[in-house]
């Protein structure tokens, strides 16, 4: 599977451990940025979104600091459905009720390796299919332009 991945300075450090640890199983579109240097994080997660949008990735993952400025970005792109999560259980929830593509983490929010653990689980679980759950997520798609 090709997953987007990018992030901003203080997400930076972060996004290359992910890189490194997944890079057997996953390939990875990296959207930058490419160093610690200051850079505005809603244009890496525009990449994300527009890599999402355009079928160039099934996934998507974009980190900054506190995850939430690259989750704000990532979700005003039609056709993106980015989570934000802090643990496992809401990654799993993320992916099975409500089909998200993109996760959004935040460098302070977790460990390193708990952050890994949090994308294993995005990374590898399917949307459940349920009825409940598709008609939410039909809902949620039909408010996109209001």
């Amino acid at each position: 599977m090709r997953v987007a991945i990018a992030s901003d300075h203080g997400g930076y450090s972060l996004k290359e451990y992910l890189k490194k640890e997944l890079q057997d199983d996953y390939e990875f579109l990296d959207e930058g940025c490419f160093s610690e240097e200051p850079v505005d994080y809603p244009i890496y997660a525009k990449k994300v979104a527009l890599d999402i949008q355009n079928g160039l990735c099934e996934l998507g993952i974009v980190v900054c600091t506190t995850g939430i400025g690259v989750s704000i970005t990532a979700n005003k792109f039609k056709g993106v459905r980015c989570a934000l999560c802090f643990n496992e259980k809401m990654a799993l929830s993320s992916r099975t009720h409500n089909d998200a593509n993109v996760l959004a983490l935040g460098k302070d929010n977790q460990s390193s390796l708990e952050a890994l653990k949090i994308v294993k689980i995005f990374l590898s679980t399917s949307f459940s299919n349920a009825e409940r759950h598709a008609r939410r997520v039909n809902i949620i798609n039909n408010f996109e332009g209001e």
